[in-house]
């Protein structure tokens, strides 16, 4: 069984108030690069997907973080990959802390871990375990 950390970009590059607003897209792209350092956190069969939408659409992937644009809602495909994922025996996890998303990957089998798990809380450059606790 392989394991899948699925990341809502939009829900953690919004916990912090640190300017990502003037720039979504740059800010996708710090996550995901922040996602790739990971190297020696992340388990051998981790598979990392960080899904984009909006202003962040076209942010490119990275080895070790494939980026899935969303063609509309972030949340439904999040939904869709968790279903997808767990349905083919993976152990899912999603970062988000958006109530009502945790609630409908919940129901597909999928965990769930806050915006802290993978983004120091101090803001971009801080170093610190990024790596999400298993079964959260």
């Amino acid at each position: 069984m392989s394991n899948v950390l699925i990341v809502d970009a939009a829900n953690v590059v919004g916990s912090v108030p640190d300017g990502w607003w003037r720039d979504r897209r740059g800010a996708a792209e710090r996550l995901r690069d922040r996602l790739a350092s990971r190297e020696g956190l992340r388990e051998d069969d981790e598979e990392i997907i960080l899904v984009v939408e909006g202003a962040a659409r076209g942010v490119g992937s990275v080895p070790g973080v494939r980026v899935e644009s969303a063609p509309g809602s972030g949340d439904d495909l999040i939904v869709e990959l968790a279903a997808d994922r767990t349905a083919a025996g993976c152990s899912v996890v999603v970062v988000t802390a958006d109530r009502g998303l945790r609630e409908r990957v919940r129901a597909h089998g999928a965990r769930c871990v806050g915006p802290r798990a993978v983004r120091p809380v101090d803001g971009p450059g801080v170093s610190g375990s990024t790596s999400p606790r298993r079964g959260s």
